[in-house]
């Protein structure tokens, strides 16, 4: 177990970044926000998801770390809840390594998660990656034009996709870039690595199975017929095809 506190150079952001830590064990949630503290950002604990609710009415948070097993409600009912009011990146923290458990906080809308016992540094890149992610619409040149296909308009600088009827539908962190990096590469066979190194994931991305589950999320907000994907193909053995004509916008 490496949970002990560690400092890393170059973790801290131009501009601190303020996270929420939801955590029970009081030993864990002091460790993380004395590390993250130390690296840069300003960190906050809660015990619970009734400890949060007061935290997030007085304050937002750029970032959430949300235990799985909380008194009361647990962290992926609270996941749930707070997908459907924002899209700040939520890492979920779980103690069983059983892919269920992190296919499930997916699902629910959490963009990474990361199991007990964890290394610091890792958590560290893990919440950096994400950070980077929420904002390199306006760090990447090339992804600034909007783009249309099928009706649907994918603006990568206000991060908003918006249907033909001009309303906006709502997608994590991880889902929108991963849209992005199938817009701007429609037409191409893109395997899960690939994905993973275009939505600037790197070694702090998604694993492999987490890509399933956000593209599955993508279907169901933006295909006609989700149990028979037009717009988006799986190819067996291969990965991904977008396969819409999509222009700038």
């Amino acid at each position: 177990m490496n949970m002990q506190m560690q400092t890393f150079q170059n973790c801290a952001p131009e501009a601190p970044a303020s996270i929420l830590i939801v955590e029970d064990d009081r030993d864990i949630a002091g460790m993380l926000a004395e590390t993250l503290t130390q690296n840069g950002y300003a960190a906050v604990a809660a015990q619970s998801g009734a400890e949060m609710d007061r935290l997030l009415r007085r304050q937002s948070f750029d970032l959430i770390v949300l235990d799985v097993m909380l008194p009361g409600e647990d962290g992926f009912s609270i996941c749930r809840r707070l997908r459907a009011e924002a899209r700040t990146p939520i890492v979920m923290l779980t103690a069983v390594a059983a892919d269920v458990d992190r296919i499930v906080g997916l699902e629910f809308g959490a963009d990474d998660y990361v199991t007990k016992p964890f290394n610091t540094r890792e958590l560290l890149a893990r919440i950096k990656g994400l950070l980077r992610r929420a904002s390199y619409g306006s760090e990447r040149p090339g992804r600034r034009s909007a783009m249309t296909f099928a009706g649907w308009t994918v603006d990568p600088v206000a991060r908003t996709l918006v249907d033909c009827a001009g309303a906006q539908v709502f997608m994590t962190t991880a889902e929108f870039d991963l849209l992005v990096a199938l817009c701007q590469n429609a037409g191409q066979v893109l395997t899960r690595e690939q994905l993973l190194s275009l939505t600037h994931a790197g070694v702090a991305g998604p694993v492999e199975r987490s890509v399933d589950v956000h593209v599955s999320r993508i279907r169901q907000k933006i295909e006609p017929n989700p149990k028979d994907p037009s717009l988006i193909k799986t190819v067996r053995l291969g990965g991904y095809l977008f396969t819409p004509v999509v222009e700038a916008s």
